[in-house]
């Protein structure tokens, strides 16, 4: 393990669904606290000093990825937190916007900025400070429906849909258009260090979608469709992160929004094996690991598990490995380590 040399294209391959040279690792988020217990140090309060600090918060963070065995670098910063009153998503607030009245006095028009003027730094910090070989997965993060229910909350959300059918449609439409539009910038400013962009939009829970599916494919997935399409016209494949039972709509987010592989899945809604055998033919699958056994199950287990997602998945081309969902805080430090070492003795190292 100590001469890994990374190589960004094993994962650029998986998301093309192409069979890469050898299997590719991929978590979607990995809690820095998680890093800083595997590193014996701590770094994330760095981000929130001056520019240097940053940067070395940037060089321990890539460091930690280089070291696990990651040909590249999940990196995101979220489209949600800059929206001006949010935190009816994550922080459970009571939504900004719940009339027509609301909808229109919202200062829409200032987000893009907001958001380069957060993150400019730390996506140029990523840029200059990535080592020869990796790159990285993400972006701008959040997507369509989890931006709009940051600002409206997701009742709120469902009242809307019956009371004002026309300001329901036009949520969508401006989220839409402010995530193009901060792309539209994002891609010529920092998309040469991105191998694969993403954005996560959990549309579903264990047993089916948030919305109505008609409304997804109504309303949603003409807005992926705007974003991808741009990304694809850069060059860049597109990862779509979705948690929850969302195969009523997979299709439509196949075809239509024109995604290139997919990450998330849960045991519980479908062992992993059901993505793979169902859409692997079309589109690379990521993860595999369900996230509840890293937390559960004994290193044995979970070395037999991780095994078993390799034997079934590795012949379907575009794959790569990790957990199902990601590794936050209380995960245990051996279950992560004991799935990424499993992996790398598969590959030989």
């Amino acid at each position: 393990m100590r001469n890994f040399e990374p190589d960004y294209t094993n994962i650029l391959d998986a998301a093309k669904n192409k069979k890469p040279k050898r299997l590719p690792l991929y978590e979607h988020i990995i809690s820095e606290q998680i890093m800083e217990r595997i590193l014996n140090k701590s770094f994330a309060d760095l981000m929130n000093g001056d520019i240097s600090d940053k940067r070395q918060y940037i060089m321990e963070y890539i460091g930690f990825f280089k070291a696990m065995g990651y040909d590249t670098v999940s990196f995101e910063r979220c489209i949600g937190p800059v929206m001006p009153g949010s935190g009816a998503l994550g922080n459970h607030k009571p939504g900004v916007i719940k009339t027509r009245e609301d909808f229109e006095k919202y200062p829409w028009d200032s987000i893009p900025d907001l958001f380069f003027e957060e993150y400019s730094d730390i996506f140029l910090l990523l840029k200059e400070e990535m080592p020869p070989g990796m790159k990285a997965v993400g972006g701008p993060g959040n997507g369509v429906f989890e931006c709009v229910q940051d600002v409206v909350g997701y009742m709120d959300l469902c009242y809307i849909r019956t009371d004002d059918p026309e300001l329901y449609r036009n949520l969508f439409d401006k989220v839409g258009t402010i995530m193009y539009t901060i792309w539209e910038r994002f891609l010529p400013l920092y998309g040469d260090v991105y191998a694969v962009c993403r954005f996560g939009d959990d549309l579903g829970f264990k047993s089916s979608t948030l919305l109505p599916p008609d409304d997804i494919r109504n309303y949603i997935i003409p807005q992926y469709k705007r974003i991808i399409d741009l990304i694809h016209s850069h060059n860049k494949p597109f990862l779509f992160h979705s948690c929850g039972n969302i195969f009523s709509v997979m299709d439509d987010i196949i075809d239509v929004a024109g995604i290139d592989a997919k990450h998330s899945n849960e045991d519980v809604i479908a062992p992993f094996s059901v993505w793979v055998e169902k859409y692997g033919d079309r589109i690379g699958n990521f993860g595999g690991v369900d996230t509840d056994v890293l937390c559960q199950k004994n290193e044995q287990e979970i070395r037999e598990y991780t095994l078993d997602i390799i034997n079934t998945a590795i012949e379907h081309k575009g794959f790569a490995l990790g957990s199902g969902n990601s590794i936050p805080d209380y995960v245990p430090v051996e279950g992560y380590l004991t799935m990424v070492e499993t992996a790398r003795k598969y590959r030989g190292e």
